[in-house]
Parts: C-alpha cells; sequence; structure tokens
C-alpha cells in the first residue's frame, strides 16, 4: 500500500501541491479519499503575513469529480494557524490549498469548474438535467449562483459605444445600456439615465471615438459633458424611424396635392339593408347565433326563472 499511495498523489492530486494521500476506501456508490495538508507554513488571508505556528486541525469533506460513476468525496485534514502580526485583527485562520479548496467551499475548485462550465452553456434548468447525467447533480439554482459568483470579464475600452435605455420597470424605472458597436456585445448597465451618471463613465474612458444614441436630451447632455471628444452619431434605428416620421409628415402636410387617378376603382357593392319588420342583420353566423340566444334568453325569463340560471344556461 506504502507503494501505491504516491501513485494516488500523482494520480488524484496532479496540479495540487502540499497534499499527501494517505488511504483509499471504495465502496459501491461512494469513493472517500483520506489526504492532509504538508505545507509548513500558511499567509494570512487578512494582513498575508506568513505563519508556521499550528493552532489545531480539523477535517473537511470537499466533494470531487466523479470517478467510474461513483461519487469521490475527499477527507481533508487542514490545520488552523496562529497569525503572529500584531496588527492583524484576525488571531488564527484555517489554511487553504490552493487549487484544491477554497474559504466555506463544500467542493473543490476542479469540480466547481466543471459546474461552471456546464452552468456557461445551458444555464439552469439544462444545466441540472446534465449534471445528473455527469453524476454530479445540483440544482438549477446552485448553477446560476456558480455563476453569478464569477468575476466580470476583463474588457478593453470599446472605440465605438451605443446608448440607450432599458426599462426595468416599464413605465416606472430605466436604466442605461452600453453597448459595443464593434463586437455587439453589452458593456455596463448603469441604474439610471440620467446625464450625470453618463458623463461619469464616458469620463473614465477617454479612448471613445464614437458614441452611437437617440435624440434623448440627458444622452446627449451626458455625451457632451463626459466625451467631448467624441463624435455623437444616430444609431440606423433611429435613422430609419426619423426618416419614416419625415416622410409621413412632409405626405400628410401636402395631401391635399393628390388626385385621384383616371381610372375609377370599382365601388363596393353595398349590402341588403334588413327588412323594417326585422332589426338584425341577415347573411352573418354571429348575428344568427346572437338572434337564437336573445330569444332563448327572453323566453327562460318569460317562464318565471331568475337571472342567474339564466345567465348559467345561455353561456
Amino acid at each position: 500500500m506504502s507503494e501505491v499511495l504516491p501513485q494516488l498523489d500523482e494520480l488524484l492530486f496532479s496540479s495540487v501541491e502540499g497534499v499527501l494521500v494517505e488511504s483509499v476506501e471504495v465502496t459501491d456508490t461512494v469513493v472517500r479519499v483520506e489526504a492532509r495538508t504538508t505545507a509548513r507554513r500558511a499567509a494570512c488571508p487578512e494582513c498575508g503575513y506568513w505563519s508556521g505556528r499550528i493552532h489545531g486541525s480539523y477535517l473537511r469533506f470537499p466533494r470531487d469529480l466523479p470517478t467510474a460513476g461513483k461519487l469521490v468525496v475527499v477527507s481533508l485534514r487542514v490545520r488552523r494557524f496562529v497569525c503572529a502580526e500584531d496588527s492583524c485583527t484576525r488571531k488564527t485562520f484555517a489554511e487553504q490549498v490552493p487549487g484544491l479548496t477554497r474559504r466555506f467551499g463544500r467542493r473543490t475548485e476542479r469540480l466547481r469548474s466543471t459546474l461552471v462550465s456546464v452552468g456557461l452553456a445551458l444555464a439552469g434548468r439544462a444545466g441540472a438535467l446534465m449534471t445528473d447525467a455527469f453524476k454530479i447533480p445540483v440544482s438549477r439554482n446552485t448553477l446560476l449562483r456558480l455563476i453569478a459568483s464569477l468575476p466580470d470579464p476583463v474588457t478593453a475600452t470599446p472605440r465605438v459605444v451605443g446608448v440607450d435605455e432599458y426599462a426595468q420597470r416599464k413605465g416606472r424605472i430605466y436604466g442605461t445600456v452600453l453597448v459595443d458597436v464593434e463586437t455587439r456585445r453589452p458593456i455596463d448597465l448603469l441604474p439610471d439615465r440620467e446625464a450625470g451618471t453618463l458623463a461619469a463613465w464616458l469620463a473614465e474612458r477617454s479612448d471613445i471615438e464614437i458614441i452611437c444614441r437617440d435624440r434623448a436630451p440627458f444622452f446627449a447632455e451626458g455625451a457632451t459633458r463626459g466625451a467631448p471628444q467624441a463624435l455623437q452619431v444616430a444609431d440606423r434605428w433611429h435613422l430609419w424611424h426619423n426618416l419614416g416620421e419625415a416622410a409621413e409628415k412632409c405626405v400628410y402636410r401636402h395631401r391635399g396635392c393628390l388626385r385621384p387617378t383616371s381610372a375609377q376603382p370599382e365601388e363596393p357593392q353595398e349590402e341588403a339593408e334588413p327588412t323594417a319588420s326585422s332589426p338584425w342583420p341577415t347573411g352573418h353566423r354571429f348575428a344568427e347565433r346572437t338572434r337564437a340566444k336573445h330569444a332563448t334568453i327572453h323566453a327562460l325569463l318569460g317562464a318565471g326563472h331568475s337571472k342567474r340560471p339564466v345567465a348559467g344556461s345561455s353561456a
């Protein structure tokens, strides 16, 4: 067994340093791996001071990626160190194994990264179904929480920015959405559509050359104040919209210039007027059904029935 354990270290924790496998227990459904940390020192997460003074130890049970369809649970013994820095507010701290554990984490980092990849590819409900097939079942809410905990991706300052509003609650609460026009990807969401908020955002990004916006006065003011060096243009949708409005107004102003063509269209044939004896129109199924229902209702009322059963029978 002593010859096998180093091979298990390479197999289970090949990319992790400072972990020693002590034993492996395999059952019908679970593989339990007992391991311990071997690092001599650990850095305090509060002040960064390295300490080698051990306060105690405890067991952690992070779940790992399954193997051969069996759940893998790591029984990892970690230590708590004493922070020797007097100015630090933390007296003791637990060590973390880079690439294996994180604070308050119940999964190994490789299992966490796998779930994040599934969530990014399939989102919540479909991703949860896929994790069942992988034998690492989690709920859709867990996948969404893992995605929400990811840091925002680092994006370069765009050259052409599109500015428009979006509704958080239609007719009541609006914000501002900013899009990289060249890549067609959203960049940021602002909590409101005030000129000052947009100007402050643009002032931090002096490399913006073109601002594509609509005719809203608050966007015009914010773009002028925040990025005076940028060229302000109207986006394609608003150009077509403005052109359509201008054409409609022009046609309306000159509607008196329109003359009927020489070829007169055929006049539609008038429908036969109903006879004087009957107030109902003829030749329509809806009208016929209405007449029949009207006669039935008045017959029931004439027989002494109340309005409630008459309404139920005519529904």
